[in-house]
């Protein structure tokens, strides 16, 4: 038999956890039983050199400029044209490729990975109703976390028989613990010995809450000064609050202890010279950054939101706080800070969670699967 075409629908393939776990999929699936194309309703960028295999096209159709109606029709034009098994579309934008999708006569599988700050906790009536509408074109949907699926049924009406839950996956031989830290990745002042570098990764944009860190590691640096020394932030990742973060560093008088990173592709070194992970999204479908974190064997600490706590086990990988809580993770992250073997504990069995329960392996199986029952 022939390997099945895929078409992956997202919005944009740029820097980011959802598009990280489609290029994973694209990669790991059996090439003997599973092709690939990616379709971006906006536009591509150099991530997609990630890719590893030269025959997956990706195709760029800039709905922005076009219009909605020109890109249905160049939807469906171009599945016409590839005539896929089955197309997967992911997240509110996604839907825009259904019907051009059923009219093609491909199958349909749609994902749903988590919301931005203008409709966090997904119950905003408008894209709500958006996706109750479409609900007669998807076969089959799929949620990242349980907390997603049962907003899904509960709260949009999508029937459960027809969600799958699928956790993300983390690349455990990528993101493992260090046998020795990288530390000339680091900037002057982040290299000596005896430092206690906290750091997050994520895109600088309203949602991930880093004005929320920025603000517990100052407070915790003014009134701690024997701390104060020894503490680093490593701020990894770009967008569009970059400048206004940085700004804000230098209010708070943290400029020369925060390292702004910006957009990288050696995530994982830079994890193995992280002593502490932080994460304070206001809210998170399944983080990939927070697996690959644990992955790396680093303690977390993270929002109490979404999938996050279905990921960790609190108290023995780290600990959770409430979103916006910046007095908690300043004390957390001062715990943590005085005590070498809690984070030695809480990192070893962040890594074997991780290991455990949140393979690439077991994610890549359960797509193969849905797929192929499709």
């Amino acid at each position: 038999m022939a390997p099945r075409l895929i078409v992956h629908v997202i919005h944009h393939l740029v820097i980011g956890g959802m598009e990280n776990g489609v290029v994973n999929l694209v990669n790991r699936l059996p090439r003997e039983r599973f092709r690939h194309a990616i379709v971006c309703i906006e536009d591509s960028s150099d991530f997609a050199a990630r890719i590893q295999w030269p025959d997956v096209q990706v195709h760029a159709l800039h709905r922005s400029r076009i219009g909605i109606w020109r890109l249905r029709l160049g939807i469906f034009r171009l599945l016409r044209q590839l005539r896929p098994d089955i197309v997967h579309t992911r997240n509110l934008s996604g839907l825009d490729a259904l019907l051009p999708a059923r009219l093609a006569h491909a199958k349909t599988v749609h994902s749903e990975h988590g919301f931005d700050v203008d409709n966090l906790h997904g119950l905003a009536w408008r894209p709500k109703l958006v996706r109750r509408v479409h609900a007669p074109l998807v076969q089959r949907y799929v949620s990242v976390s349980q907390n997603l699926r049962g907003l899904m049924s509960e709260q949009w009406g999508l029937p459960p028989s027809r969600i799958t839950q699928i956790y993300n996956g983390v690349d455990t031989d990528t993101f493992q613990p260090p046998s020795k830290r990288p530390r000339q990745l680091l900037p002057e002042g982040f290299r000596r010995d005896g430092l206690f570098i906290v750091g997050t990764v994520g895109r600088l944009r309203p949602v991930k809450d880093h004005d929320t860190l920025l603000c517990a590691f100052a407070g915790l640096a003014r009134r701690r000064a024997d701390l104060r020394a020894r503490l680093r932030l490593m701020v990894v990742g770009d967008g569009p609050l970059r400048d206004e973060l940085m700004q804000r560093a230098r209010a708070l008088g943290i400029a020369e202890q925060v390292w702004f990173a910006g957009a990288r592709q050696d995530i994982a070194a830079l994890m193995q010279v992280m002593d502490l992970f932080v994460l304070p999204s206001l809210n998170e479908g399944v983080s990939n950054t927070l697996l690959e974190a644990m992955a790396a064997g680093l303690p977390v600490l993270a929002t109490a939101v979404g999938g996050n706590v279905e990921l960790m086990d609190a108290g023995v990988v780290g600990a959770d706080f409430a979103p916006g809580d910046r007095a908690l993770l300043a004390d957390l992250t001062e715990r943590y800070a005085d005590d070498a073997d809690l984070c030695r504990r809480h990192g070893a069995a962040a890594r074997e969670r991780a290991v455990r329960h949140f393979s690439l392996r077991t994610m890549v199986q359960n797509y193969a699967k849905l797929y192929e029952a499709l």
